[in-house]
């Protein structure tokens, strides 16, 4: 009886759901020219490295600061700087996370943050090649990322213009010095940035 009454339920409530779909949407030209501050509660770099040959590891961190100034009709002018938590790095062991935060990784207490500033953008169709220099434990290298327009539209919480990118690109542990060589754990690390901006 209980599971007929709930797919009764899910069968009337699917229509609304199908109707009323999402606040954003992928349209570009929703996005108005202007500078947009990053939405540290949706934004997120998941990185993932090689363990010995055994298994995939990731961990997260999530974004302090930053913003994009963008404008559609010169897309090669945009400018992003985003900086991340790394003294807030997680993981699905604590052991692992302490380690990762200790002298041997990252030396999270002497060095609590990483940063991201593009240098240039080259977009093309819905996607964008982003490159810029990323700092970790005060070392700056070149990072190229190739980035995928999500949607934008108005928040119905705030009221105002949210939008988003997806982003993937590597990095090599060795030119930060972060922690033990390779093999015990790849020396590249790939890396998943979801960003979220909104109007100040």
């Amino acid at each position: 009886m209980r599971i007929a009454i709930a797919t009764a339920i899910m069968l009337i409530a699917a229509p609304v759901v199908a109707q009323t779909g999402t606040p954003g949407t992928p349209n570009r030209a929703l996005i108005t020219a202007g500078t947009y501050q990053v939405d540290p509660n949706h934004t997120q770099v998941t990185w993932q490295v090689n363990h010995m040959g055994f298994s995939l590891l990731e961990g997260q961190f999530g974004a302090t600061a930053g913003s994009i100034t963008i404008d559609p009709a010169r897309l090669s002018a945009t400018q992003v700087d985003v900086t991340f938590a790394v003294d807030q790095l997680s993981t699905t062991s604590e052991g692992f996370t302490k380690h990762l935060k200790s002298k041997d990784f990252f030396d999270a207490e002497a060095n609590p943050t990483a940063r991201f500033v593009s240098t240039s953008v080259r977009s093309s169709g819905n996607g964008a090649t982003i490159v810029g220099n990323l700092t970790i434990k005060n070392v700056s290298k070149p990072v190229t990322l190739q980035a995928t327009f999500v949607g934008a539209g108005n928040n119905p919480m705030s009221k105002k213009l949210n939008f988003g990118f997806r982003a993937t690109g590597s990095i090599k542990r060795s030119d930060f010095g972060l922690g033990m060589a390779a093999p015990v754990v790849s020396d590249k690390v790939d890396l998943t940035i979801n960003a979220a901006f909104a109007a100040k």
